[in-house]
């Protein structure tokens, strides 16, 4: 049977009115056609987190424990979550996220759904709960919070059975989310779950419903379930140019990089061995930790570990101290040689008023700009820190810093991504005047902040 061309318009409209509908598919995007969220948008300005691993491989000197460790061994003496919270604040931490159970199964607070949990440890009789001292102790130094809840599980015998074991694991998420919000972060890690089927939408539903604006974290094999994806090592480092959008299978989606390290290297865990005390990482390896994570448009996600009295190590307080004194030190306000300059126009001020609610615009949909600063001196530097702004896009693919010498622009840094954050590091340099030159743009480059620093350069 033939039909007419306007009811074949008609059919096609249809169809494609319902593949749009239908999740899962979407229309075909270009990489800077993909937003990010503002939950999202959020997230990447904290910058700067914790991850704390404590639990009964704490008092065994493991790292993965295998779930037949009895609860009895869990009973610190001096548990003090608040201790955390002021020592990670000092570093410049903006949240806290709890390893509540991780893989052995032992859950840090008095869930309802199994007894391998503190109430059955000696700490505190059987009525603690780590998870509401922790996020009591984050909301009081003014952190925020998250959790994580391994679904890889060693002792439950319900993790044999799929669909059993996601009521189990479903039901500790809806105590953990309905009872210790708001939460910053929700952390899936996949390790040890190869071969099992988990339904993690049902996972991500649930926790929409209760927690709207936690960030999931989860590498690239949970695609369609995380908001922020694995770094893809534990070495403290964005590999190469740091991208926002990435493609899976043809799928685009906004996954911004957490980079996660330890504090004490090889160690998430508190471990009484001789190499654990040598293993805590110098102010220098914490900077470039830093300086290649966030300063590469990342999260930082340092690991930190009490000991067996429930509190962080004198040595670690005192290095994190350290630590925060000289990253602010480093690239705080007062170091900021940008913060003086000669008068300019508004929109040129914007990237350079330490407002990051403020940016500088590139002419609209302009494949290429110059932000020129006149710092109305000579001035020594040899680092660059910009920042894009990212509610529309992360547009920027291909940049400059350049220097004017005199005779014309020298060239001092090139790359392509900035994201949220990229700080170039080069030979010291002296000049008065400074420009970022976008090279090559898709849509219109807006950049929030543009500063300078003298690190290794007298100022």
């Amino acid at each position: 049977m033939s039909t007419s061309v306007p009811f074949r318009r008609l059919k096609t409209c249809l169809a494609t009115a319902l593949l749009a509908a239908l999740p899962g598919i979407a229309p075909a995007e270009s990489f800077t056609d993909v937003k990010p969220s503002p939950q999202q948008v959020a997230w990447q300005d904290l910058e700067f987190g914790v991850i704390v691993h404590f639990g009964t491989n704490t008092f065994l000197d493991r790292e993965w424990g295998d779930g037949t460790a009895s609860p009895s061994v869990f009973n610190p003496d001096k548990v003090d979550p608040d201790q955390w919270a002021r020592a990670v604040k000092a570093a410049g931490v903006r949240y806290m996220v709890l390893v509540a159970k991780h893989h052995d199964g032992f859950a840090l607070w008095p869930t309802d759904q199994t007894d391998y949990s503190v109430k059955a440890s000696p700490w505190k009789g059987g009525k603690g709960d780590l998870v509401r001292m922790a996020s009591d102790a984050a909301k009081k130094n003014g952190l925020g919070f998250g959790i994580y809840l391994s679904p890889w599980d060693r002792h439950d015998p319900r993790y044999a059975n799929a669909a059993a074991y996601d009521k189990y694991y479903l039901s500790e998420l809806e105590e953990l989310v309905q009872h210790y919000g708001p939460l910053t972060e929700w952390w899936l890690d996949g390790a040890g779950s190869a071969g099992h089927v988990y339904d993690f939408a049902k996972y991500v539903e649930t926790l929409r419903t209760y927690q709207t604006n936690a960030m999931i974290f989860a590498d690239v094999a949970l695609f369609d379930y995380g908001d922020i994806r694995w770094v893809g090592n534990e070495d403290g480092v964005v590999q190469g140019e740091n991208w926002n959008v990435i493609d899976r299978h043809g799928q685009l989606r906004w996954r911004p990089l957490e980079v996660d390290t330890p504090l004490h290297k090889g160690h998430w865990f508190y471990s009484s061995r001789p190499d654990f005390g040598t293993s805590l990482k110098t102010v220098d390896e914490l900077m470039d930790n830093w300086e290649s994570s966030v300063g590469h448009g990342g999260q930082l996600m340092l690991g930190v570990a009490p000991d067996t009295h429930g509190l962080l190590p004198e040595a670690d307080v005192r290095r994190l101290a350290d630590f925060g004194k000289a990253l602010k030190a480093r690239y705080g306000d007062a170091a900021n040689l940008v913060a003086q300059h000669a008068p300019t126009d508004a929109n040129t001020a914007a990237a350079l008023d330490g407002d990051p609610s403020t940016f500088w615009s590139a002419p609209n949909g302009a494949a290429n700009a110059t932000l020129e600063v006149d710092l109305g001196r000579e001035v020594t530097f040899d680092r660059a820190m910009t920042m894009e702004w990212l509610d529309g896009g992360q547009n920027v693919h291909g940049y400059a810093v350049q220097v004017w010498d005199g005779n014309g622009w020298k060239t001092v840094a090139q790359a392509q991504a900035i994201g949220h954050m990229k700080i170039d590091r080069f030979a010291p340099v002296t000049a008065r005047r400074v420009r970022l030159n976008i090279l090559s743009a898709v849509g219109t480059a807006r950049i929030r902040e543009f500063k300078l620093f003298a690190v290794n350069a007298p100022r």
